[in-house]
């Protein structure tokens, strides 16, 4: 803060710089009304009419929050299905559940941008179901995140980066500069807290010398819904995406106790 300078030497560093909301620049219209996933949980007041950008698990979580606390909600999602990486056997009883908690979803719909007005954010639409124009008090950006690698001097090392600004490690979390490793977010999806707690332990052993490596063959996910999804492994989709045989089974909800 004062501009003084500082040189720190090591033999290995571990970068775990995670994560930020993306905002593209067609969103960024310099008013706070337009907010991302980590300003919504700063809210001090409750929205009378909320537009949630994004159909992702994020946009979902947020959205029947808010809808619980009274906020009439409307999700837009340009794909033709909400949480496109869960399957589908989920994602239905969870969307006929969200159609009676939010005032609208509009899948394969566009915002084409946002205006700033006195009384609230205009958006304007496009899609099969969705009005050309509205008129919201708070609009929610939620399509997705992306990695903290730039402005850390990766530049300077041998450290490469993914087409999607990923940090590239392999099973070890190492990069391609021996002496630095990478964890969490900044070293690739899944986003989740609980696979970068994993990497560090995983990092932390290779740099003490001892055989370790991240071996993880099915990585739970949640989405904190109501009602809430949970998987591990290969989604059927993703399953038969690689060519794999697969059977389904299916266990009605109505038979268990819980």
């Amino acid at each position: 803060k004062d501009g003084s300078k500082k040189t720190l030497a090591f033999e290995q560093a571990i970068v775990a710089t995670g994560s930020q909301p993306a905002m593209p620049k067609m969103f960024q219209i310099g008013d706070d009304r337009v907010m991302d996933s980590t300003g919504a949980l700063e809210l001090k007041d409750v929205p009378g009419k909320l537009l949630v950008i994004g159909g992702g698990y994020i946009g979902l979580e947020m959205g029947s929050v808010y809808a619980a606390l009274g906020s009439e909600v409307t999700v837009v999602e340009m794909l033709d299905g909400l949480l496109p990486g869960a399957d589908r056997d989920l994602v239905r009883p969870l969307q006929k559940q969200l159609e009676q908690q939010l005032h609208a979803i509009l899948l394969k719909t566009k915002v084409l941008g946002l205006e700033a007005r006195p009384e609230g954010i205009l958006a304007r639409l496009e899609g099969e179901n969705a009005p050309a124009e509205a008129l919201f008090d708070r609009v929610l950006i939620s399509i997705g995140r992306r990695p903290n690698a730039a402005n850390i001097g990766l530049e300077n090392t041998k450290a490469q980066l993914d087409d999607k600004g990923f940090i590239k490690v392999n099973r070890k979390m190492q990069t391609d500069d021996p002496a630095i490793y990478a964890i969490g977010d900044v070293a690739g999806e899944p986003m989740l807290a609980h696979k970068a707690t994993r990497e560090a332990k995983v990092a932390v052993d290779v740099i003490l010398g001892l055989p370790a490596e991240f071996d993880a063959q099915a990585i739970p996910a949640v989405v904190f819904t109501d009602p809430e999804l949970a998987w591990c492994g290969l989604t059927e989709a993703q399953a038969k995406d690689r060519g794999l045989d697969v059977s389904v089974i299916r266990f009605p909800w109505a038979a268990s106790g819980r």
